[in-house]
């Protein structure tokens, strides 16, 4: 099923029943045929709680319903297999088990792609698909477009809220620029509920930085400073798919290795670092916390078609991004040292802790000590 991420169920055993999934493939359903995902989701919602739904391939006749439990997927395959819909005009449906598709052995240096947070196994890291409907994407999408851009090297920027400053990866807490715009009240009101979030009120987060990104551009290797933001980092894509890859250094500090060295190529190569990567579907809201916000570096390859179980997804439009985060007001006193700019004068490639508060005493008492050693001279 190209591009989906899901791949037929095994068959089962000799005289047995077909493993249960909570991912069915259902054909003649989709918005080449006039029906909208929304429309989908409501349909097969009379079962049990749909999780997402997506296009299984590029014909726009085909998709994946995935719910949270097996025996609702179980209960709409009994009820709509082969009989027709009546919530879906009416539309003979066709369906069949879906499972995950099974990550492929790398090849020529390539990184086995989870779909899902769990199946990606980093701490701190929640994705949920569907965060946003396509007609939310678009309004989203001509609102920004109707709004100033900031040209950088490689990409399109906005930044609401604070302006963050890329020459220090920082913001000034003192410059506000204003309420967040009301264009993203609606994205606002499903963070607060979003899985994997604390403290959840609606001031939490209060700066937004739109990214669109042309065709095939990623984003270098990088950890957001720690005393420029709070925990919670929530990352909505739109129009554009992306592979987003993180990586732990565990000898490294704030700036991967290949940034310190002044490079940024797909091709380097860093064994030390423990590699996983996830794929980013349009409209899926992702979120970093915790050791997965504070202790791997995120990145984007530079790809314009990317391999995802196998299958060839195509970056050919462009991707935009909304990253939501909370500016902190003051020093970062997280437990990851090493990466934390807060705290990086206390540690020294995780060996060293300097006590600057007595290195400071010790040289007073020896600027006082050489003081009183000129006075007696003078004196003789």
């Amino acid at each position: 099923m190209a591009g989906s991420g899901y791949a037929r169920a095994p068959p089962p055993a000799e005289g047995g029943a077909a493993a249960p999934s909570t991912a069915l493939y259902v054909a003649n359903c989709g918005p080449a045929v006039g029906l909208a995902h929304d429309d989908i989701r409501v349909a097969f919602g009379a079962f049990g709680e749909v999780a997402g739904v997506h296009d299984a391939d590029g014909s726009g006749a085909r998709v994946i319903v995935r719910f949270r439990e097996p025996s609702a997927a179980e209960a709409a395959m009994a009820a709509l297999h082969g009989r027709p819909c009546a919530s879906l005009e009416d539309r003979v449906l066709h369906i069949r088990y879906s499972v995950p598709a099974k990550p492929k052995a790398p090849v020529g240096g390539s990184l086995p792609v989870a779909t899902s947070a769990s199946e990606l196994g980093v701490p701190g890291i929640y994705l949920v698909e569907d965060f946003v409907t396509a007609a939310e994407e678009h309004e989203f999408l001509a609102a920004v477009d109707s709004r100033p851009w900031k040209k950088l090297a490689k990409r399109r920027v906005q930044h609401y809220g604070y302006e963050f400053m890329y020459e220090t990866r920082n913001v000034d807490s003192k410059q506000f620029l204003g309420e967040l715009p009301p264009f993203v009240s609606k994205i606002l009101q499903k963070i607060i509920s979003f899985p994997g979030a604390t403290k959840c009120t609606s001031k939490m987060v209060d700066q937004l930085t739109v990214n669109e990104y042309p065709c095939g551009v990623g984003l270098s290797p990088h950890i957001d400073t720690h005393s420029a933001f709070e925990e919670m980092i929530f990352s909505l894509s739109l129009a554009g798919p992306c592979i987003m890859e993180f990586r732990k250094y565990p000898e490294g500090n704030w700036r991967a290795p290949s940034m310190a060295s002044g490079t940024d190529k797909d091709s380097l190569q860093e064994p030390q670092c423990i590699r996983k990567a996830v794929f980013l579907p349009p409209r899926s809201m992702l979120l970093m916390s915790g050791e997965g916000r504070y202790a791997w570096h995120h990145y984007i390859p530079h790809h314009k078609i990317d391999d995802v179980g196998g299958q060839v997804i195509k970056r050919n439009t462009r991707r935009v991004s909304f990253t939501f985060r909370k500016v902190r007001m003051g020093l970062c006193n997280c437990e990851y040292r090493q990466f934390c700019d807060s705290q990086r004068r206390w540690y020294f490639d995780g060996i060293f802790h300097f006590n600057w508060s007595a290195l400071e005493l010790c040289c007073t008492v020896l600027s006082l000590v050489s003081s009183s050693c000129k006075i007696e001279v003078g004196r003789q």
